[in-house]
């Protein structure tokens, strides 16, 4: 099936903005995997004084839509204050874009996230915010599963009820997917995805991934 972009989306793919590495950045983050398609680093300059961003760059691997949602999250950022910046939203790229097709929408949620990031890498080298791990509890394993994505359809394995069991006992995780009709080939990149977000929580001793038809 075809997928049908904008003309604002096809404009931002061929002629991104802020495309580029930054020297000695004040704040980097990279989010997603190329194992699943796509990922996006930003980095950033801030003015220390006036907590704006003054300069902002990205790279980015992946799709059409992935390439103009970092480029025009970029843009919208740009010049702003930081506090200005942390309220941009998914929503906020795809209607800057003219819409994004629904199987693409996770690429709008990408950008922003990988913004929220580079941010908080700044507020904690800074000293303006304390670095500190989720607990790890049943709805934060559900709140990274939720960033996991199936490679073949581009949403995430929770809202395509993927997940069949998650359990939790004394820092040990055991989460049971089930592949459904997706690819089998794609398992592997599943599973290591879900181990790298689970293992960012607080407390986690193991995370065991069973992948099942």
């Amino acid at each position: 099936m075809a997928i049908h972009y904008t003309q604002k989306v096809m404009e931002y793919f061929k002629n991104p903005k802020n495309v580029g590495v930054i020297e000695n950045p004040d704040a980097e983050a990279t989010e997603g995997s190329p194992a699943c398609g796509d990922m996006i680093t930003m980095q950033l300059k801030v003015d220390s004084k006036t907590q704006k961003i003054t300069d902002i760059k990205f790279k980015s691997y992946g799709c059409a839509s992935n390439i103009a949602t970092a480029s025009i999250i970029t843009e919208l950022a740009k010049g702003k204050t930081l506090e200005y910046a942390k309220k941009l939203n998914w929503d906020s790229a795809a209607k800057e874009l003219g819409g994004l097709p629904p199987v693409k929408m996770h690429c709008s949620v990408l950008a922003v996230n990988t913004l929220l990031l580079a941010i908080k890498d700044y507020e904690i080298k800074h000293g303006l915010l304390k670095e500190e791990k989720k607990d790890l509890t049943q709805q934060a394993v559900i709140d990274e599963l939720q960033h996991v994505m199936n490679p073949e359809i581009g949403v995430n394995i929770f809202r395509l009820k993927m997940v069949k069991e998650i359990s939790l006992g004394d820092g040990n995780v055991k989460i049971t997917i089930s592949m459904g009709n997706t690819d089998a080939m794609y398992a592997d990149n599943i599973a290591e995805e879900v181990e790298e977000h689970i293992s960012a929580l607080k407390s986690v001793k193991s995370v065991e991934v069973k992948i099942i038809d």
